[in-house]
């Protein structure tokens, strides 16, 4: 494979550090090298959308606010380029965001104390797809324990810096599995639906962001097992949409209404609420979410 540098430059507040402390904690991607918390570089290996033949990263911050990404992979620069601006984020700009809350008290506070951190997103929608499938009805631990392990047997392994990371299966390598240890046969098929969905474009993170968060939702919802609860970690964390209010992440509407005293089942109040976060509803939603996990995880 061969060797390339990129600059991206984050239009508004941008921590790598940040992004790399959420990741850690993030089950679905097993990352836990301690080393790149330490020494802040963030080093992930994916398969490249369309393409679908893998490639690596490894991503600095320099005193600057600009990142040097190196890029390791036989494959469309661009297409790695725009990738890795989506899974970071780093494709919306962010230097309105303190003044779109300036009103809400709740969610200036919550963009002021996790400054920098913007959304981390799946490599693709194709795999957030996986991982919905993956997680369903099993705790998260051990859906990320099956999730390694087909990374290991079927993902391919690339040396970066020194270490070594291991990309989800590319689609037609996820379609050859006729079973998966740990899961049902059932799941096994749904994730053939999910793979053949990538292969045929319908899981294209450009092309779902284009078509809007409602219309995107629906399209994703006729892939077998995907439903609206899955479907919102699809759009908002696989294809990166910005803005949008999730109707069915209960955890998110708990910690909303803890915050702004009203009843966590009254959705549309809530719902009203997040009006005054556009464009960035997913990215307050997300926020949100990130506080819950520091608290639990510190409790």
């Amino acid at each position: 494979m061969s060797s390339d540098h990129f600059t991206l430059i984050p239009n508004g507040a941008f921590s790598l550090a940040a992004s790399i402390g959420f990741l850690t904690g993030f089950t679905p991607v097993s990352y836990d090298d301690d080393r790149d918390e330490r020494d802040n570089v963030l080093r992930l290996a994916f398969c490249v959308e369309r393409d679908w033949r893998p490639a690596a990263v490894s991503v600095r911050q320099t005193n600057s606010g600009s990142l040097t990404v190196t890029v390791t992979a036989d494959v469309d620069r661009e297409l790695v380029i725009e990738q890795t601006a989506r899974m970071l984020s780093l494709d919306v700009d962010a230097s309105m965001l303190e003044q779109t809350v300036r009103g809400d008290g709740v969610a200036s506070k919550l963009v002021a104390e996790y400054r920098g951190l913007r959304p981390v997103c799946f490599a693709s929608p194709y795999e957030a797809a996986a991982w919905a499938i993956l997680s369903q009805r099993i705790q998260m631990k051990q859906a990320a324990k099956i999730r390694l392990r087909m990374c290991e047997q079927l993902g391919h392994k690339i040396e970066v810096d020194g270490h070594t990371r291991c990309a989800f299966p590319a689609p037609h390598a996820l379609r050859s599995m006729s079973s998966i240890d740990g899961l049902a046969a059932v799941k096994v098929e749904r994730l053939h639906a999910v793979a053949d969905a990538a292969l045929d474009g319908r899981l294209d993170a450009a092309a779902l962001r284009a078509l809007g968060p409602a219309q995107a939702l629906g399209e994703v919802q006729k892939i077998a097992g995907v439903g609206p609860f899955n479907a919102d970690l699809i759009v908002i964390r696989g294809a990166g949409e910005p803005d949008h209010f999730s109707y069915t992440e209960r955890r998110l509407h708990g910690a909303m209404a803890c915050a702004y005293g009203i009843d966590a089942r009254d959705v549309d109040a809530l719902a009203v609420i997040a009006e005054g976060w556009k464009p960035f509803r997913s990215w307050i939603g997300f926020l949100f979410r990130a506080r819950l996990s520091s608290r639990s995880s510190s409790s």
